[in-house]
């Protein structure tokens, strides 16, 4: 019998081939190619001409040709380039290195601090937890701005959209929530802002104090549309480790809007058909996906805060309100207030459906009596303003009148002020107790 050990071993030796496919052709945001073998969500390197290997992901397939987008620059691409599959799904390290460092979308610090320290590698795709597995919302999580500590109370584990336009104060407002809240950790997710106003938000609002238990996530403007969207898959699952140790999370996603924009590029280019605004339907697919993934769990929780820039200020706007029906609460702040007073929210068009499970019925109590004064004073507005409503008439308005400079103090604070707990409910029941006569 012929020995075949000595074949074996020289079979061994020899190095195996990898699969390497070829660039077909480029097209928008897409590259295709064939002969890869990759399956969707796997990364692929793309041969660049005199440059370093270009990463993409598989994101589809046509016509026997898989569709890539790029994760960078596509520069220096070339007919027939070689493509070779990685083998591996995007994944980030994860560790409490992390906090206080500025992170691009797919985890790589971009702060000048140097390398992160040992990190345990995450998958940004994950299952969301069971509805079994959650556990119910019971406990405040105090935000250190008044207005909304007293009358949109939020719970830890509890999902929150704050609706605005354009310079109504939504950045600022965040950071003053990431500075003053009583959370572990801040994941802050920065998705298609401009440069200047990603370094204005940390160094000017967030500050020292709030960095120092926040992790940010930038992708800006300029990024391609694939990277906005992993910044904030990254977020979720650096929020995700965070929580499955324990902690109590805050993950900020700023803003929704632009994260939508960059999946309707993404949807167009592989061409799924528009729907509302162009929107493409995966995108209404995925954003419950990302929101179920936060919440409490059997350790920790995450409360979301997600912004949504509102077109025109249209509160409905197809994002905002496919999102407003996932969420436990929405925020809404208003540009007419903005010109009065800081943070500019609208207490009457804004609600939190988790508020009162989270607080004492005296508080739940005083917030209505309170809102009821808001609402009195609101309607009466305009008679007063132009001199029609004479004292005496009505006792509500009367008692509204003389009320609102105590509301106005609670529901205006300066920024970088915050307000504790204990001190924002006793000035509430005390407005509180005065409108009902007490």
């Amino acid at each position: 019998m012929l020995d075949a050990t000595p074949y074996l071993a020289t079979a061994a030796a020899v190095p195996v081939g990898q699969m390497v496919g070829r660039v077909a052709r480029v097209v928008g945001l897409t590259i295709e190619g064939r002969g890869i073998g990759a399956p969707i969500g796997d990364l692929v390197a793309i041969e660049r001409a005199g440059m370093s290997e270009l990463p993409a992901e598989v994101v589809g397939f046509k016509e026997g040709a898989a569709l890539m987008m790029p994760l960078g620059d596509a520069d220096g691409l070339v007919p027939g380039a070689r493509v070779r599959p990685l083998h591996r799904k995007v994944s980030v390290g994860a560790g409490r290195q992390l906090l206080g460092r500025v992170l691009d979308a797919l985890g790589q610090p971009i702060d000048g601090l140097g390398p992160v320290g040992p990190t345990v590698e995450v998958p940004l795709l994950r299952d969301a937890p069971s509805p079994m597995d959650r556990r119910p919302i019971d406990a405040a999580l105090q935000t250190g701005v008044s207005v909304i500590d007293a009358f949109l109370t939020i719970g830890r584990g509890q999902r929150v959209g704050i609706f605005a336009g354009s310079g109504v104060g939504k950045s600022t407002l965040l950071g003053d929530i990431s500075r003053e809240s009583l959370s572990d950790v801040n994941v802050i997710a920065l998705i298609g802002e401009r440069g200047r106003e990603v370094g204005d938000f940390i160094h000017d609002v967030l500050g020292v104090e709030g960095m120092k238990r926040s992790i940010v996530v930038v992708a800006t403007s300029d990024s391609p549309p694939l990277l906005r969207i992993k910044a904030a898959y990254t977020a979720v699952a650096l929020a995700e480790w965070f929580r499955d140790a324990g902690k109590d999370v805050m993950l900020m996603l700023d803003s929704v809007t632009r994260f939508a924009a960059a999946c309707r590029e993404v949807g167009l280019a592989l061409g799924e058909p528009p729907t509302v605004k162009g929107y493409p339907p995966s995108f209404f697919g995925m954003i419950p996906r990302l929101v179920e993934r936060l919440g409490r769990g059997k350790t920790g929780s995450i409360t979301g805060l997600f912004t949504v820039l509102v077109d025109g200020d249209d509160m409905n706007d197809p994002v905002a309100d496919t999102l407003r029906g996932l969420l436990d609460g929405h925020i809404v702040l208003s540009r007419a207030i903005a010109r009065q007073r800081f943070p500019a929210v609208d207490v009457a068009g804004s609600v939190s459906r988790i508020m009162d499970r989270v607080v004492a019925p005296e508080h739940a109590d005083a917030a209505r009596s309170v809102r009821r004064v808001l609402a009195t004073f609101e309607d009466a507005k305009d008679l007063i303003s132009v001199g029609a409503y004479k004292a005496g008439a009505d006792a509500r308005i009367d008692r509204a009148v003389k009320l609102m400079p105590d509301v106005d103090g609670l529901l205006t604070q300066r920024t970088g002020h915050g307000r504790p707990f204990a001190d924002t409910i006793g000035r509430l029941r005390d407005i509180a107790a005065r409108a009902e006569g007490a």
